[in-house]
């Protein structure tokens, strides 16, 4: 990831620390949204592990994979989104750094999660290189973001108005994402050395679908994930690193 895309990320997740919540861990919407995304990763993980939270913003997931057993580490970009994660999560490690140079030891842990970071990242092959090293053998790693669909192309131009015009949104930012389809994460995962690679789409409700659009798209959403994947926009990834 260039500097000068660090520091924009890391100013506008500053400026968003406060209201984050308020967004993703909002009753009607932002709870439900994250639960089910987090939810994928909480299935491909191990429980009582060791985890890695790569983006771990204030530490929603942390949370919720440590009512399983396990201990947890979060890394993050945004010193304000980490003081948050750690009014969070008091009893956990957080640390300020990025998923393409981890500054953790090699075979430091059991699991990598990483929710909705994924497209950010400027290299993916040294951010998957570097989870590899870091876990360790027989580790798992399971990674959700938005992927390339023909509903997500338009994305990049919504975000880049959005921010021409000043719009005050918790994602709303022309980050120059990248989106992955199947075949790409894929071969990302292989290239990197994980073994028992697995790829899906996920979720059909949106965060920012108004009600009832929302309600209708959360009681379709099994029915799409398991019928009609390509209605889907998240794609989901887990693997494990060689034993």
């Amino acid at each position: 990831m260039t500097r000068v895309k660090q520091q924009k990320i890391q100013e506008h997740y500053d400026s968003v620390a406060g209201t984050y919540d308020d967004h993703y861990d909002h009753l009607t919407r932002g709870r439900p949204y994250h639960n089910h995304l987090s939810d994928h990763l909480i299935k491909a993980l191990p429980q009582n592990g060791d985890l890695l939270d790569i983006g771990c913003g204030t530490a929603l997931f942390v949370e919720k994979y440590l009512r399983n057993g396990g201990t947890a580490t979060g890394l993050d970009i945004s010193g304000k989104m980490l003081s948050k994660a750690r009014e969070r999560c008091p009893g956990c490690t957080f640390v300020a750094g990025n998923g393409e140079a981890l500054p953790f030891q090699d075979q430091s842990f059991d699991a990598i999660s990483s929710l909705l970071v994924f497209s950010y990242v400027k290299s993916p092959e040294t951010m998957l290189a570097e989870a590899y090293r870091v876990l360790r053998p027989g580790g798992s790693i399971a990674v959700c973001t938005l992927g390339k669909k023909l509903i997500t192309r338009g994305i990049p131009a919504l975000y880049h108005f959005s921010e021409k015009v000043k719009f005050q949104h918790v994602v709303m930012k022309n980050f120059g994402e990248r989106y992955y389809n199947e075949e790409e994460m894929t071969r990302l995962f292989s290239e990197a050395g994980f073994d028992d690679i697995s790829v899906k789409w996920c979720s059909f409700a949106h965060i920012d679908m108004i009600d009832p659009l929302f309600s209708l798209a959360s009681k379709l959403e099994p029915f799409v994930e398991k019928r009609v994947p390509q209605l889907a926009f998240n794609i989901f990834v887990s693997a494990k690193k060689r034993r």
